[in-house]
């Protein structure tokens, strides 16, 4: 076991759970909604403590399992919460306006992408950053994008039609299902003229037995500097990621991504191996990455994610009637039973990837 890659990755992602219960902790407190508990990790309590101002009654834990956390808030759904404490009927989440109570619910998810910009700005200052809009960099002679007849400083526009201006995005779309082993891009040249190319990959396959595509292309590696340059890029690079992981999302709706592309807290774990044994600048990008799919995923219009909450309180706008508390809380807890076979099986397709 890699003690390091485990312990960082159990810090970084006790940070960001950290930030994005702390979006809706304060924000509630801020509202005056009451919180019983604000909570790092999961399961069995570790120790727990309350402060001694009389005005915070809330309850501060660590909980074993750091795979999640939550901030316990006052009539989530509904006055009747089960708990048995007094409170005024303001106290109440669910006696909030609405606009106040959709912003404690995406303040979690605000954090997030707040952190995960900081921490790519952060690292682009000290590190420098790469350039990802989508020029060519580097073509491999005797390779397919060579032979085809794309150049260094060609931009790629589009792949099989669809845009590709981030190196980001190019990745993507050379991993998805393939109807045949020929692809189009669409490439700006210097001059401005917009050629397409056919390009037919060199197929093998990998360790596991799965298909690898090469091209024989890359973008310029050289890092960017400067206070403008790291502002610049970290926000285009954030916009990218996001990007990504809708374009992720929106391919294995459609079949073209497996869930095999899909990776839980043992792939991630991986990951953060490789990046501890690498640089500081991998370890920073990954716990920036992992902050912003923390923030989308929770920003999803799906039960049990603060996208979902966000979506009934939606519905309560355009009915002009508070959803049935009982539905809600059934819905959510489906939801987040269908979450939890997902993350178990991911898991084991990634324990049988170690071996």
């Amino acid at each position: 076991m890699d003690i390091l890659a485990l312990v960082l990755l159990i810090v970084v992602l006790g940070v960001l759970i950290f930030l994005h219960e702390f979006g809706h902790y304060i924000t509630s407190k801020k509202f005056g909604a009451y919180v019983y508990e604000f909570s790092i990790g999961m399961g069995p309590k570790i120790f727990s403590f309350k402060r001694k101002k009389k005005n915070d009654p809330t309850e501060y834990s660590l909980r074993l399992f750091p795979i999640g956390g939550y901030c316990a808030i006052a009539g989530e759904t509904s006055e009747d919460d089960g708990m048995d404490v007094k409170l005024k009927k303001n106290e109440y989440m669910c006696n909030k306006p609405i606009w106040q109570r959709c912003i404690i619910l995406i303040a979690g998810v605000t954090m997030n992408f707040l952190s995960g910009i900081v921490i790519l700005f952060i690292s682009a200052l000290i590190f420098g950053s790469v350039d990802n809009a989508s020029y060519v960099g580097q073509v491999v002679d005797g390779y397919p994008v060579s032979k085809a007849g794309i150049e260094v400083g060609d931009r790629i526009l589009k792949i099989d039609g669809k845009s590709a201006k981030t190196w980001d995005k190019i990745t993507l779309l050379l991993n998805y299902k393939h109807k045949s082993d020929t692809y189009v891009f669409t490439v700006k040249k210097p001059d401005g003229k917009v050629v397409d190319y056919k390009v037919k990959p060199i197929i093998s396959k990998n360790e596991d037995g799965q298909e690898v595509r090469t091209f024989g292309i890359g973008q310029n590696g050289k890092r960017q500097r400067g206070l403008w340059a790291s502002i610049k890029n970290s926000f285009a690079k954030f916009i990218s990621i996001i990007d990504s992981m809708w374009s992720v999302i929106v391919n294995l709706i459609t079949g073209n991504l497996s869930l095999s592309a899909l990776s839980g807290p043992v792939g991630v774990y991986s990951v953060m191996g490789e990046a501890a044994h690498t640089s500081i600048d991998s370890v920073l990008f990954i716990a920036a990455y992992l902050s912003i799919n923390l923030g989308f995923i929770n920003i999803l219009p799906f039960p049990a994610f603060d996208g979902g909450r966000v979506l009934f309180l939606i519905i309560e706008k355009i009915r002009r009637k508070k959803m049935n508390s009982k539905v809600e809380n059934a819905i959510n807890t489906v939801g987040f039973i269908l979450l939890i076979i997902l993350m178990i099986v991911i898991t084991i397709k990634d324990i049988l990837k170690l071996f």
